[in-house]
């Protein structure tokens, strides 16, 4: 059993914000029920990819915790710009 519980410690979730499995499942075992809260307590899905990498992983982890199926899972709100755009596009330049 020491194994999984290593593994978990080192497990990446977040790689953007070099946030790991073993940090999500505490936070979820703190009472946190979003990836909104999630996100607002240790920047998981606020990196250069936008959660794109991790968002999927984290609601995975809370449908197994309360028993959900993972639709069911809160998704975070997002804000614009949802994708990277160059600085130029608003300074009216391309």
């Amino acid at each position: 059993m020491g194994g999984v519980r290593h593994a978990a410690k080192e497990t990446i979730v977040c790689r953007c914000e070099d946030i790991t499995l073993d940090e999500v499942k505490s936070l979820i075992s703190q009472g946190y029920r979003t990836i909104d809260e999630i996100k607002r307590v240790i920047r998981a899905g606020m990196g250069p990819c936008q959660g794109r990498t991790c968002r999927m992983l984290i609601a995975q982890e809370l449908a197994k915790v309360y028993g959900i199926p993972v639709g069911d899972v809160l998704m975070p709100t997002f804000r614009a710009p949802v994708k990277p755009v160059k600085l130029g596009t608003f300074a009216g330049g391309e």
